[in-house]
C-alpha cells in the first residue's frame, strides 16, 4: 500500500520483505516486526541498528475507539496502560529482530535535557564500569564498546543515531524541542571528539521519524527561545515566526479583540521543523551534509506506522537503537 504524508514524502508500509522509503531509508521485516533502517548504516557490517514501528506484537491499548481495543502493538516503553511483562517481552522480540540477542540493551530515563552519558568508557577500563542493570538519566549516550545497544524512546521527538565510521564509536540521541534548543546533537558530537578522537567529517547521522512541521505547532515562548539562540531560526519555522518571536506578547489585551466576552482568541502558533533544525545543528558541529540522512516520516501523520503522543496522548513508545557487534569485522 502506497501513501504520502503531508510533507509530500513518498513512503511504503512494508508488508513483507524490504521496501524503500527514499532518501537512504528502507523498511525491512524480521521476526514478524517491521524495522525502519538507514541504508548507509545498514551497509556497515559491524553496526546493528533500527527504528521500531508500532505494529506486530503483544501490547493492547484500550482506547475509546472500538477498532483500537484489539490492536496488537509493539510498545517498547514502560507506560501506565501497558503491563511491564508485555514491554519486556516486546523488548526481547526487538533484540531478536535486530539479531542482537547477545547485546545489552542500554536505555535512558529521558528528561528533555542536553545530558550525554558515556557508556562503557573510552577504553572500557575498570574506572568506567558498565552496570548492565542501571538506567541513567539523560537524553543521549555515546560508546565505543561492542555489545551495547544504545536505545532512546520516542513518540514524536526525534531519534538521532550517530556512527563514527573511522574511530568506531556510536551515539543515540533523543531530541525534542528542548534538547534541540540546547544543541544536544552538537554536544554529543563534541563528547565523541573528546572521548574517542572522533572527527565530525567521518560521522554518519541517521535522523529517524518524528513529528513534522505539518503537525507540530508551538507557541510564542518556544519561538522566542529559538530566536534568542539561533541566528537562522526563522528557517525552521513558518511565516508566523517573525511575529511570534518579537518582543510583544501576542494578544496582550484580549478585550480589544472582536471575540465575545469570555472567549479570548487562542494565542497564535507557528510550525517548527525539528528535523531541519537538527540537520543545521549537526552541520555546525562539523558533519558533512551528505552524511546526514533524514527519513522524513511524520509520526503524527503516519499513525499506521508510529506512535504519536501529541496526536494520541495515551500511546506507546518507539525504540531507536544502535550498537557495535562484539566480533567486529572490517567495514
Amino acid at each position: 500500500m502506497k501513501s504520502r504524508d503531508r510533507n509530500g514524502d513518498k513512503a511504503k508500509f512494508a508488508g513483507a520483505g524490504d521496501e524503500t522509503v527514499g532518501n537512504g531509508w528502507r523498511f525491512r521485516r524480521s521476526g514478524g516486526l517491521t524495522i525502519l533502517e538507514c541504508v548507509p548504516l545498514a551497509r556497515l557490517d559491524w553496526i546493528v541498528h533500527g527504528f521500531s514501528t508500532r505494529g506486530g506484537r503483544i501490547s493492547s491499548l484500550l482506547a475509546s475507539r472500538e477498532e483500537e481495543k484489539s490492536a496488537r502493538l509493539l510498545n517498547l516503553g514502560f507506560t501506565d496502560w501497558d503491563a511491564r511483562k508485555n514491554v519486556m517481552e516486546n523488548r526481547v522480540r526487538w533484540l531478536k529482530a535486530l539479531n542482537a540477542e547477545d547485546f545489552t540493551l542500554r536505555p535512558l530515563r529521558q528528561v528533555h535535557s542536553d545530558a550525554i552519558e558515556l557508556v562503557g568508557g573510552a577504553d572500557s577500563s575498570p574506572s568506567r564500569p558498565v552496570s548492565p542493570g542501571s538506567v541513567r538519566s539523560g537524553d543521549g549516550m555515546i560508546s565505543n564498546q561492542p555489545g551495547l545497544l544504545l536505545s532512546v524512546q520516542t513518540a514524536d521527538c526525534l531519534p538521532i543515531l550517530l556512527v563514527d565510521s573511522k574511530q568506531r564509536s556510536i551515539a543515540a540521541i533523543h531530541a525534542g524541542w528542548r534538547g534541540t534548543l540546547q544543541r544536544i546533537a552538537m554536544k554529543a558530537v563534541g563528547k565523541m571528539r573528546m572521548e574517542f578522537g572522533t572527527r565530525p567529517e567521518n560521522v554518519v547521522a541517521a535522523v529517524g521519524p518524528g513529528i513534522g512541521p505539518c503537525c507540530y505547532e508551538v507557541g510564542y515562548e518556544v519561538a522566542r527561545e529559538f530566536d534568542s539562540q539561533f541566528a537562522d531560526a526563522a528557517l525552521w519555522f513558518d511565516e508566523k515566526f517573525e511575529r511570534l518571536a518579537g518582543d510583544e506578547e501576542p494578544n496582550p489585551l484580549p478585550w480589544l479583540t472582536m471575540a465575545p466576552p469570555g472567549h479570548p482568541l487562542p494565542p497564535p502558533r507557528t510550525s517548527l521543523n525539528l528535523a531541519a533544525a537538527n540537520r543545521s545543528i549537526l552541520i555546525r558541529a562539523g558533519l558533512r551534509a551528505q552524511y546526514i540522512f533524514l527519513c522524513g516520516l511524520c509520526t503524527s501523520c503516519r499513525g499506521d506506522l508510529f506512535f504519536s503522543y501529541r496526536k494520541e496522548k495515551t500511546t506507546g513508545r518507539l525504540l531507536n537503537s544502535v550498537g557495535m557487534r562484539p566480533t567486529s569485522s572490517s567495514s
